[in-house]
Formats: C-alpha cells, sequence, structure tokens
C-alpha cells in the first residue's frame, strides 16, 4: 500500500517536527482560517498530533471585514472538528485602524489568538505562513529600508507560536489540501491590489522570479534565516553591554556605550529608550541616531524628545532615558 501524496506529506513531516519537544498530553492549537496554507496545516496537526501523544485542536479568527463573515468562520470550525481536532474555537474581534487596515487585523487576531492559548493552557499555537509568505516579508521590509532584526523574516518559533511550514510553498498547501478532498477558501482580500502584500505577491516576486530564476523565493528565506542568527548574536551582544553600561539608576556609561559599534550601541539606545517608556514600534531609526550623537558626537545638545513623552539627555558622563515629566535624580549626587 502506498504513502500519502507527496505534498500531504511534505505538509506532515513539518508539522512533526514542530512538534517535538512537547509535553505528552499538552494541547496544539491550529490557527485556521479555511485558506489553503492554515487548512493543510490543520489537516496535518489532526493527522500528527494523536501519533505525539498530543491533542490538536484549533482556532478561528471572525475579523468581521466581510459580509457572512460570522457564516464562514462557522463552517471552518465545522470542517475542522471533522478532521477530529477539539476544541475548536471561533474567536471574534474587533479590527480597529492603527497602523492601517492590514497591521490592526494582525494585531486583533493575535491578541484573540493569544488570549485563547492562555485560556485553554496550549503548549503551542502553530501559524500557516508558508515559503512565500517568508519570501514576501522579507521584500516588503527591504524596500522599507529595514534592518537585520526585521530582514530575518517571521522567526520559526516564538513563545507559544511555531510556523513548520516556512519551508514549505504555497503550491505545496494548496496540493496538499487537493489530495485530501479539502476545498480552500480564497480570501477575496488575498486579491486587493490595495494591499502591499498582495501587490508583492501579484506583481514584484513574480517580476523578480521571471527576471532571476525559480530560487528567489528560497533565496530570500535563507537570507532572512542569514539575517536572524546575525541578529541574534547582535542581540545577545547588545544584552550585555546594557549590563555592563547601566547605572544605580538606571542611566548608562557614554564611554561604554561609545566603545560599542554601531550595529550594538543603536540596539542598546533602542531598548533603554522602550524601557523607559518609549513604544517599541514607534521608536524609529531618527530617533536611535539622535540618541546616539548624544553618546559620539557631544557638543552639549539639548535632550532628544522620543515618542510616549520619553527624553533622553546627556551629564556627567551618563545617558538618561526618562519620561519627560519625572523628577530626575541629579547625576553629581
Amino acid at each position: 500500500m502506498g504513502g500519502p501524496h507527496p505534498a500531504v506529506a511534505e505538509v506532515r513531516s513539518a508539522v512533526r517536527a514542530a512538534l517535538t519537544g512537547l509535553r505528552g498530553g499538552a494541547l496544539v492549537l491550529a490557527a485556521c482560517s479555511g485558506g489553503a496554507d492554515s487548512l493543510a496545516l490543520a489537516a496535518a496537526l489532526a493527522f500528527e498530533a494523536p501519533r505525539a501523544g498530543l491533542r490538536g485542536g484549533a482556532l478561528v479568527v471572525d475579523h468581521g471585514l466581510q459580509p457572512g463573515s460570522a457564516q464562514h468562520s462557522r463552517s471552518v470550525a465545522s470542517r475542522l472538528e471533522s478532521l477530529g481536532l477539539a476544541p475548536v474555537r471561533v474567536l471574534t474581534v474587533r479590527v480597529g485602524t492603527d497602523g492601517g487596515p492590514e497591521a490592526a487585523a494582525r494585531s486583533a487576531r493575535y491578541a484573540a489568538l493569544g488570549h485563547a492559548a492562555a485560556e485553554l493552557d496550549a503548549a503551542a499555537v502553530l501559524l500557516g505562513h508558508t515559503l512565500d509568505d517568508q519570501a514576501e516579508t522579507v521584500l516588503l521590509r527591504l524596500a522599507r529600508g529595514s534592518g537585520s532584526r526585521s530582514l530575518s523574516g517571521m522567526a520559526p518559533a516564538s513563545g507559544r507560536y511555531r510556523r513548520p511550514l516556512l519551508a514549505v510553498a504555497r503550491e505545496t498547501t494548496r496540493g496538499a489540501c487537493a489530495a485530501q478532498g479539502l476545498a480552500p477558501w480564497d480570501d477575496p482580500h488575498n486579491d486587493e491590489p490595495r494591499f502591499a502584500r498582495v501587490r508583492v505577491r501579484q506583481e514584484a516576486l513574480p517580476a523578480l522570479v521571471e527576471a532571476l530564476g525559480p530560487g528567489v523565493r528560497e533565496a530570500l528565506a535563507r537570507t532572512a534565516a542569514l539575517c536572524r542568527e546575525d541578529a541574534e548574536a547582535l542581540d545577545e551582544w547588545a544584552a550585555a553591554a546594557s549590563v555592563a553600561a547601566a547605572g544605580p539608576d538606571g542611566s548608562l556609561d557614554v564611554d561604554v556605550l561609545a566603545g560599542l559599534p554601531a550595529a550594538v550601541r543603536g540596539r542598546v539606545l533602542r531598548a533603554a529608550a522602550v524601557a523607559a517608556g518609549a513604544p517599541a514600534g514607534a521608536v524609529g531609526q531618527v530617533h536611535i541616531q539622535a540618541l546616539d550623537a548624544l553618546v559620539t558626537r557631544w557638543h552639549g545638545q539639548q535632550a532628544v524628545a522620543l515618542p510616549g513623552g520619553v527624553s533622553g539627555e546627556r551629564a556627567c558622563g551618563r545617558l538618561l532615558l526618562h519620561r519627560a515629566h519625572e523628577q530626575q535624580p541629579d547625576p553629581k549626587e
């Protein structure tokens, strides 16, 4: 008797690897929209979880952005239950406007997934991002002039979240669904050119493949993996440097900072700004450069204003970051 279809086998193998190391009897949830990627992922989890001594369940997020979304979400949940997944929950969210429609939907989705996973005491939540998604992410961030941390793309694992399919092509997940008689749902938002990711998917990436060959997606994914290794090493260095530079009041020794490579110093300054209360997503390179000037190009300039009402200033060889209204200790004392 023959084995499963090659596409099914590839997806199952990827999911099997992602389940390694989880405690016996633990609950693992698949986030599923009903699209080919997440549906193939959920089907693979339903197959692999019991064989690994785990429980497989699923979460369906209803963003409420399209007519009939509630009915669609219930239909997806019913299909997941028929695969043998339990529990299966539909999570209804309200999408805001911060950061644009894509970012707002993503924020609402992850908040709902995180809350449900914690409530159910799930050991892991599997996400259906594929090789194609990773390539698109790298291109988008490259166009924005992002650094190595951003160019590292989506991590295979981050906290509860695991992305088993980052090395699996989107066409493979469609093949896996077809081989198992699963009819995926095609989100109409995935064809709307007003979204930057859709334009990258439909225009930019195909143009690169045509110009440079079919290995572009894999090359972009390799670039992400290499950038992640570099970023993790720099982050570890910066964490140690932060400890070495920090004083009892939380200020940073300018001489220690000045002796660091710019890539490490920038990470130390960013971490200090966020620790002082600046929103992580609002701290841009222009803010880091202004703080860096207090360290490397000091000529008595005034305090640097940062997002979130945070201020950075230099006094007596120390760099102090604090909310502008807070009373600061005299560094001379």
